[in-house]
C-alpha cells in the first residue's frame, strides 16, 4: 500500500533532503510530495493560535490532502488545517520542539506528533565556543577595523590585548546536549569547567565539570555560559546583582534564550568595565530594534539567531523525522512524541 508523504521543507531543512531521508529510513512504498516554504527568506511567525511559522493555514491545507504523513519544520499545523485534513496521521516535526503545531489539536484528531531534539547541539555548541574566542580576542573589533584599513598596532597594548580560554573557568548554567559539549570542548582547550543544573545528577559532570551552586558559580566563572531552558524560574536570571556577583572583566556568552539576560544590565556593565566582553546569539527581541544599547555598546559579539544552523543540523532534522516515520509506519514507539 502507497503510503502518501509531504516534505513540507524550507531553504534551510530542503524538502530534497527531507525525501532523500525517507527513502533512506523507510522500508514502504512512498509517494513522496515536495513543498518549499519561504523560511528563512521571509521571517517565521505566528499563524493563528501556533507560533514560529512558516506558510500559510491554505496553503499547508491545499497540500496535505490525501496525505498521512508530514514531514516538516515550520509549516503551520493548526487546529483550521487538522479539521481539514482527515487523512493526516502523524507529523514529525525537524526542531527541537513543535511550537509550530497545535498539540491539543492534534491529539484530539488522533494525529500524533514528534519533534527533532538534539539536531543542533553540535552546532550551537560549536557556535558558543567560537563566540567565546570572539569576544575574549575581539576578533570582529580588530577585523573591522584592519577591513577599514587600519593596521591598529596598539591593540598590542597590555589594556588592549585580549584574554586566553585555558587556565580560565568557565561556568555553564545548563548541562544538556548542547552545554554536555560546550564543557568537552572548552576542557579540550585546557579551561576548568563548572557547572549549574539541579536537574543533571552530578554524577554526570565526572571526568568532564565540577558541579557548583549558582551563587559559587557565578563567583568563579571567568566566562559564563547559557545553556538553559526559558521558563518563569529562569526569565532574567542573569542580572545586575548577578554580573556583580562575578569576577572582574569576566566574559557573558548567551546562546539559548534572549530572556534569560537582563540585556541593561550588561550593556552597564560594559560601559563601566565590570565585564570585559559579552556575546550573543539570542535577543530579547528579534530582530534587534534599531535603537537598542546592544547595537552602540563597545565589547559585545553578536549573531542573528544561527548558532544552531549549519549544513549538518539540516541533515539531522531530516535524518530524525525520517526516523521516526519509519517507527510510526512499523507501529513501533516514537522515540521523540509530544502529544
Amino acid at each position: 500500500m502507497t503510503v502518501n508523504v509531504l516534505a513540507a521543507g524550507d531553504n534551510f531543512v530542503l524538502p530534497g533532503l527531507l525525501a532523500a531521508a525517507l527513502r533512506e529510513h523507510v522500508d514502504a512504498d512512498l509517494d513522496i510530495t515536495e513543498l518549499a516554504l519561504d523560511w528563512p527568506d521571509v521571517p517565521f511567525g505566528p499563524v493563528a493560535e501556533v507560533i514560529e511559522a512558516s506558510g500559510t493555514e491554505d496553503a499547508i491545507i491545499e497540500a496535505l490532502q490525501g496525505v498521512r504523513i508530514c514531514l516538516t519544520q515550520m509549516a503551520p499545523i493548526t487546529a483550521r488545517v487538522l479539521d481539514a485534513c482527515p487523512d493526516l496521521e502523524f507529523v514529525a516535526v525537524g526542531r527541537g520542539g513543535p511550537v509550530n503545531v497545535n498539540l491539543e489539536a492534534a491529539a484530539k484528531h488522533g494525529v500524533a506528533v514528534s519533534s527533532a531534539p538534539g539536531r543542533n547541539a553540535t552546532a550551537t555548541a560549536e557556535h558558543t565556543i567560537a563566540l567565546m574566542l570572539a569576544a575574549m580576542r575581539r576578533i570582529p573589533q580588530v577585523h573591522g577595523d584592519l577591513a577599514a584599513g587600519k593596521w591598529r598596532g596598539d591593540y598590542y597594548r597590555y589594556d588592549s590585548v585580549g584574554l586566553e580560554l585555558e587556565g580560565r573557568t568557565v561556568g555553564l548554567i545548563g548541562y544538556g546536549a548542547i552545554g554536555n559539549r560546550v564543557a568537552r570542548i572548552a576542557g579540550g582547550f585546557g579551561a576548568r569547567v563548572a557547572v549549574h543544573d539541579p536537574y543533571v545528577d552530578p554524577a554526570a559532570f565526572a571526568g568532564i565539570a565540577e558541579p557548583l551552586d549558582l551563587p559559587d558559580l557565578l563567583a568563579q566563572a571567568d566566562v559564563l555560559s547559557l545553556h538553559a531552558r526559558l521558563t518563569p524560574d529562569t526569565q532574567g536570571m542573569i542580572g545586575a546583582a548577578q554580573i556583580a556577583a562575578m569576577p572582574q572583566g569576566s566574559v557573558l556568552v548567551n546562546c539559548a534564550r534572549g530572556g534569560l539576560v537582563d540585556y541593561d544590565a550588561v550593556c552597564d556593565a560594559l560601559d563601566t568595565g565590570r565585564l570585559f566582553a559579552a556575546a550573543f546569539d539570542v535577543y530579547p527581541e528579534e530582530p534587534i530594534p534599531a535603537g537598542s544599547r546592544l547595537l552602540r555598546t563597545e565589547g559585545i559579539v553578536m549573531t542573528p539567531h544561527l548558532a544552531g544552523a549549519s549544513r549538518e543540523t539540516a541533515h539531522n532534522a531530516a535524518r530524525i523525522t525520517a526516523a521516526e516515520t519509519a517507527r510510526f509506519l512499523k507501529g513501533e514507539p516514537l522515540l521523540h512524541r509530544q502529544n
